[in-house]
């Protein structure tokens, strides 16, 4: 299997080491960038700035309650995008406002999944985007 890169778009310092935690467990080759903001993740999709050598991701997790840009104009942003559109989008966030879940999808968003609040339950979370995302399903090649 090839290694994956994963843009994590999450502005929470503890929900990044979570994250991060839980990925090193999986036995698999993954790469996580981190874009702290909405700007910055569109900077990094659109090789801006201090981003024009980073590689293209294979797989973005984006939070909705983000600075700058909200996760809602990151993820139409990127479905608006020839050279993006392709990407899978997960929404990982702690609301679980149906207004936000609604236009999650009507944006094609490819999943929404409201984090929990429980560690354990969070990392759980976390694996099931793993092993689903990672170890089961077929990810586009970069086009």
């Amino acid at each position: 299997m090839k290694p994956v890169h994963i843009l994590l778009v999450e502005d929470n310092e503890g929900d990044i080491l979570l994250i991060r935690e839980a990925f090193e467990e999986a036995k698999l080759v993954i790469t996580i960038s981190i874009a702290k903001d909405g700007e910055k993740a569109i900077k990094f999709l659109e090789k801006q700035d201090d981003y024009k050598d980073e590689k293209t991701p294979d797989l973005i997790i984006l939070d909705v309650n983000l600075p700058r840009k909200n996760g809602h104009e990151v993820l139409c942003h990127i479905k608006q995008s020839t050279t993006l559109k392709h990407l899978p989008v997960i929404m990982l966030t702690t609301s679980s406002s149906e207004r936000d879940i609604s236009l999650s999808y009507k944006n094609h968003a490819n999943c929404y999944i409201t984090k929990p609040v429980d560690v354990e339950d969070f990392l759980k979370a976390v694996l099931s985007i793993e092993n689903f995302w990672i170890s089961l399903v077929q990810l586009p090649t970069q086009i």
